[in-house]
């Protein structure tokens, strides 16, 4: 046997031995009239899997990794996100183990699914494409996503994208982009499915004012001590909102918020989406010219 031989044995040893590892928290999702999804588990009495693949709310099972079939609840979901939770009542499962890093362009991926009794199936190919902030046909924003050029075959929705060591690095969904593979990046699908354990739902913040993209003038960027070329002009502000409560006005350049610059209109929605519900974050404005920095107290956006 070559040495070329040698490596690609080897290499084809990983990636199944990197299947079955994976395959040891995924699950058969039953909670549609078509043929059934995909699920990762991802706490001890928890799984995660796609909204879209969730049709019914009552009467949803799942086919554990061991054969045992188990009737579940949607303890939440999120349409804009595409991710639910579907929690088992027992509890005792193994959650599956993530990658350290999150999943970066060309790297070798598998997507796993096991969407029949006969066993798990995977999908091989790269994470193509890295991308976010995005705004989904769902009527949400993603932070961060992978195009994936692996085959989604039916049921494959919901299972986990794994690194060559069986590590997840994100969750698998043909829901948000027609006819190719995208994958929610482990760390925002965790962190999505806390929240929706938690409260349901996800609390997405209010700040309460209308804006659209300005330039930022050379003489403001050096009041802001930053290279940032555009910032978001309030246009309007609504009457009793956190915005008003804070002291925002109409005319101020919104810059940043928490930290974090804000250039676009989608800068901000990532911003409001990321777990600000009721604190008191820094707003930085741009006010005649100069910088300030006003405190407002974010509040939660009513569906």
């Amino acid at each position: 046997m070559t040495e070329s031989d040698n490596r690609f044995t080897g290499l084809s040893n990983a990636l199944a031995d990197a299947a079955e590892r994976a395959g040891a928290a995924t699950v058969l999702v039953n909670a549609r009239r078509r043929m059934p999804a995909s699920g990762v588990i991802y706490r001890p009495d928890l799984i995660l899997t796609a909204d879209h693949v969730v049709e019914r709310d009552e009467d949803v099972s799942v086919l554990l990794p061991d054969g045992r079939e188990e009737a579940v609840v949607v303890a939440g979901r999120d349409p804009g996100s595409d991710l639910a939770v579907l929690r088992l009542e027992e509890g005792g499962l193994s959650p599956a183990a993530t990658a350290p890093a999150e999943g970066r362009v060309a790297q070798l991926v598998l997507a796993i699914a096991r969407p029949s009794a006969s066993g798990i199936q995977a999908s091989l190919g790269i994470i193509s494409a890295v991308g976010g902030p995005a705004r989904t046909g769902r009527g949400g924003l993603l932070e961060r996503y992978f195009h994936v050029d692996a085959i989604p075959y039916p049921g494959f929705s919901g299972g986990p994208l794994v690194d060559s060591a069986g590590q997840v690095v994100g969750l698998n969904t043909s829901g948000l982009a027609r006819g190719s593979l995208v994958a929610i990046p482990a760390g925002v699908a965790w962190q999505v499915a806390d929240t929706l354990a938690q409260f349901g739902h996800v609390r997405r913040g209010y700040l309460g004012v209308r804006s659209q993209r300005v330039d930022v003038q050379e003489a403001a960027r050096a009041a802001l001590g930053r290279e940032q070329h555009t910032g978001l002009l309030i246009v309007g502000v609504e009457a009793g909102s956190p915005a008003a409560e804070g002291g925002l006005m109409v005319g101020d350049i919104l810059v940043a918020m928490d930290g974090e610059p804000v250039r676009e209109p989608d800068d901000l929605m990532a911003r409001l989406a990321g777990g600000l519900v009721g604190r008191k974050v820094n707003v930085q404005v741009l006010r005649g010219g100069q910088a300030q920095t006003i405190p407002v107290t974010i509040g939660e956006k009513q569906s």
